[in-house]
C-alpha cells in the first residue's frame, strides 16, 4: 500500500502542470463548482488533470479522550478525449486504512444544453452530496443530517443526463441508478438487513462494490440561479431497494424509497447563508423490520439553517468565516405497525465556529456542537471540533 501511495504522489508531481486555478473559495454559489465540475470546465485545454481534496480531524467529545484522524484524502483525476468526451475519476482514501472509488463515469457532451454521464456518479441530493470538498462548507464535519438522512457521500451506478438552460437560469439532471441494497441471506441465521432505525439507509449504499440490481431507481435535481447570489435546488429519488435472487421474493426483502429534498444559498458581500430540508418516505418497512429484526422507520426527516459572516474586509484575499447551524433530522420520524418511534433517533445539534481560509484551497476550521435528542434522561456528549481542510 505504501508503495502504491507513493506513484500515486509522484504521478501528481510530475503532471502537476496541468491543474487547474485555485476557485475553491467562491462565496457565489451560482459559480462555485465541485471537484468533477471543475475537471470538465477545461482545463485550458490540458488533456490530463490531477487534482486532490482532504482532511485531518480533531474530535474531542465532552469527557473523553480525543480522536485524530486522517478522515480522507481524494485524489482526482480527469481525462480530455477530445472536446465532447471526458472521464473524471476519484480515489478516496478513508482513516489511511480504506481504499474507494468515489466517481468514475464518462461525460458526453452532446449539444451546448445536454450532456450524457454514464458511470459511478454523486446522487444529486442537498448540497453536502454534491459539494462536500472541505473548503465549500463550514464545520469541521460535514452537517449530520447529511449523514443520517442523506447519506453521504452517496454514490452508485448509472447513467442519465445532466445541463443548463441559462436563457432561463435553469439547471437540471435526470438519471437511472442502482438502488440502495436492503437485504442478503445470513446462511443459518436467517436474513441480513442493511438498513436500521438509527442511521436509515446508510448502511444501504453499494458504492459500486458488486452491486446487486434488481430494480432501476430514478434521481432528478433542478437548480434555479435567475437570482443575484442565490441558488435553489429541488431533488428527487425513486424507486425500491434491491435484494439478492435467494431472497428478493420473501415478503419484505425490499423497501420502497420516496425521497425529495429543498435546498438554498445564499451569498451577500461578506454574507452566507444556507440550509436545506429532506424528506423520504418508505413503504413496507413492517414486512421489512419483521423479516430482518431491524427497526427501520417509515419515515426519515432533516433540515438545517445556516448563516456566516466573513469578519475580514472584502477585498482581503484571506477570510474569516464566524457561522452558526441549528439543524433538527430524526430516523423515526414515522414508523409502521407495532414498531414504536425511539426519541434517541429524533436529534437536534447547534454547531458555532470559525472557518480560515488562509489561502484558495486551504481551510483551518473549529467549533463546538451542542447535541442532544427527544428521549428523557439520555445524555448526548457535546463535542468541541478542529481541523485542516485542503483542495487542489
Amino acid at each position: 500500500m505504501k508503495n502504491k501511495l507513493s506513484l500515486l504522489f509522484l504521478a501528481i508531481s510530475f503532471v502537476g502542470f496541468s491543474q487547474t486555478m485555485q476557485d475553491s473559495i467562491q462565496l457565489d454559489p451560482q459559480k462555485q463548482i465541485n471537484a468533477a465540475q471543475r475537471i470538465l470546465s477545461g482545463n485550458y485545454g490540458k488533456a490530463v488533470t490531477v487534482g486532490a481534496y482532504g482532511e485531518v480531524l480533531y474530535n474531542q467529545p465532552e469527557g473523553d479522550n480525543g480522536e485524530l484522524d486522517v478522515q480522507r484524502l481524494v485524489l482526482l483525476f480527469g481525462y480530455k478525449f477530445n472536446d465532447q468526451v471526458q472521464f473524471v475519476t476519484e480515489v478516496e482514501f478513508e482513516h489511511v486504512e480504506e481504499v474507494f472509488i468515489e466517481q468514475a463515469f464518462v461525460n458526453y457532451n452532446v449539444g451546448n444544453n445536454i450532456n450524457l454521464r454514464g458511470g459511478l456518479m454523486l446522487v444529486p441530493m442537498g448540497i453536502i452530496n454534491e459539494f462536500h470538498e472541505p473548503t465549500t462548507f463550514n464545520g469541521t464535519e460535514r452537517p449530520a443530517v447529511d449523514n443520517s438522512i442523506i447519506p453521504t457521500t452517496w454514490r452508485e451506478i448509472g447513467i442519465g443526463v445532466n445541463g443548463k438552460f441559462n436563457d432561463i437560469s435553469l439547471g437540471y439532471q435526470a438519471y437511472v441508478f442502482n438502488g440502495f441494497k436492503s437485504t442478503q441471506s445470513d446462511g443459518e441465521n436467517g436474513i441480513k438487513g442493511f438498513l436500521g432505525g438509527a442511521n436509515g439507509l446508510r448502511g444501504g449504499r453499494q458504492k459500486a462494490i458488486q452491486s446487486t440490481v434488481d430494480s432501476p431507481t430514478f434521481s432528478a435535481k433542478l437548480d434555479y440561479y435567475g437570482l443575484p447570489g442565490l441558488r435553489l435546488g429541488l431533488s428527487g429519488y425513486f424507486g425500491k431497494t434491491q435484494a439478492q435472487d435467494d431472497v428478493e421474493e420473501l415478503d419484505g426483502a425490499n423497501v420502497g424509497i420516496s425521497m425529495v429534498g429543498f435546498d438554498a444559498r445564499y451569498a451577500y458581500e461578506r454574507f452566507t447563508a444556507r440550509g436545506q430540508f429532506i424528506y423520504a418516505s418508505l413503504s413496507d418497512t413492517k414486512e421489512y423490520n419483521a423479516l430482518t429484526d431491524q427497526n427501520l422507520g417509515s419515515a426519515l426527516m432533516g433540515w438545517y439553517a445556516e448563516g456566516a459572516f466573513n469578519l475580514l474586509p472584502v477585498e482581503n484575499k484571506q477570510k474569516l468565516f464566524a457561522f452558526a447551524r441549528y439543524e433538527q433530522y430524526d430516523t423515526h420520524a414515522d414508523t409502521e405497525g407495532g414498531l414504536e418511534r425511539n426519541d434517541a433517533y429524533n436529534r437536534t445539534d447547534i454547531t458555532t465556529g470559525l472557518s480560515y481560509h488562509i489561502a484558495p484551497g486551504v481551510v483551518l476550521k473549529g467549533d463546538y456542537q451542542f447535541r442532544d435528542n427527544a428521549l428523557s434522561g439520555d445524555s448526548v456528549k457535546d463535542r468541541l471540533n478542529f481541523g485542516i481542510g485542503v483542495w487542489f
